[in-house]
Order: C-alpha cells, then structure tokens, then sequence
C-alpha cells in the first residue's frame, strides 16, 4: 500500500475523453491516498491536433466543416458526455485552439506542485468556460487562479517531450502508464485505475 506509484499521464486538453478519463483519474487517485497510498502525477503532452490556430475558432464550427452542419449539430447538442462524471460540458462554448502554450504552463505549474490542478482547470476552462487555452493572457490568469508562477520560456522542452512520446507509439490519448503494471487507455473505468494504483 505504501509503495510510492509514479503515474505517467499522457492527454490533451481539447480531447474531451482526455478530460472523462482524467477525472476518473484524479477520484481513484483522492481515493487511493486517503487510504494511505502515495501517488506521483507525471503529465505527459500530447497534441492531436498540432496544426490548429492558436487564434482559436468555435470548435462546431470545425465540426460542421470536417463532419457536416448535421453531425456539428448532434454532437453540440448532445448533453450525455461527462453527466455520469459530474462534468458540465458545453460544446456550443467551445474554442477549438492548439493546445501547445497550454502543455507548457502545465510543465511550469508541474514544477511548482501543482500540475494535476492546472490540468483540471485548463480541461474547465476548454470545456466548460469557453476560453481560449492558447491565448496568453487567459493562460496567466488561469494559473494565477491556482497560485503557479506563469513565466516564459520552456516552449523547448515542451516540444523535445512532445517529440518523445510520440516516438512510443502509445495509444490514443488519454494513456495512464503505471511502472511495472498495466497501461490503461481510452474510456477507462475509475475502478480499473483504482486497481492499478492499488497494485
């Protein structure tokens, strides 16, 4: 039980079964240490949609353009992703952006402690706010929010690691590695990651 778990994280924060899974991670995680398990969170960056505009655009938009005004529509309208997880989602919100400013400022905030906060504010805020993750002054706002220090620089660092674990060939996103246990992707069960923890 006391063995210490360091748990690689792999996401993106405009993958709404990043943020599903991720929520089901940190519950099994609040429960796991309240019954006296000591976990480590490592968040790993992943971009599924690399070439998108930081300037942000509606993301039904990008949907009725990709898929269709009708297939943009269900999908907008559809109130059943993440009500069994308590999350309010609001697609119609939505600003589909490049995630890649927000990866960093979760580097920054892993580095001051608080990286499983930022992560869950910045799927909030994508999700749910209808904020732009790529803008600059929203981003510093967030992490004022939490109390993490937004400083510039470590875009380099963010791109060698994005490099990196592309190079693993994992699973599509969200991915939870446990070292010497299972790897769990997709739409994961917060039992299942409980198990794991408790492994």
């Amino acid at each position: 039980m006391n063995t210490p778990h360091r748990v690689e994280v792999v996401l993106d924060f405009s993958c709404v079964h990043c943020y599903i899974g991720f929520t089901r991670y940190t519950r099994a995680l609040r429960r796991y240490r309240a019954e006296g398990g000591t976990a480590e969170t490592v968040l790993r960056p992943f971009q599924l949609r690399p070439e998108a505009s930081p300037a942000g655009e509606p993301l039904v938009g990008v949907w009725a353009r990709e898929r269709g005004e009708a297939v943009a529509a269900r999908l907008a309208g559809d109130t059943s992703f993440g009500a069994d997880d308590g999350l309010a989602l609001d697609f119609r919100r939505a600003v589909f952006t490049n995630t890649f400013d927000a990866h960093r400022i979760v580097a920054r905030a892993s580095a001051q402690g608080r990286g499983e906060e930022m992560a869950e504010r910045l799927f909030r805020a994508y999700f749910t706010d209808g904020l732009n993750i790529a803008d600059a002054t929203t981003l510093a706002a967030l992490a004022a929010e939490l109390g993490v220090t937004a400083t510039g620089g470590g875009a380099e660092a963010v791109r060698a690691e994005l490099a990196r674990v592309r190079r693993l060939d994992l699973p599509a996103p969200p991915v939870f590695l446990f070292p010497g246990g299972p790897t769990l992707s997709g739409e994961v069960r917060e039992s299942e990651i409980l198990a794991a923890l408790r492994g």
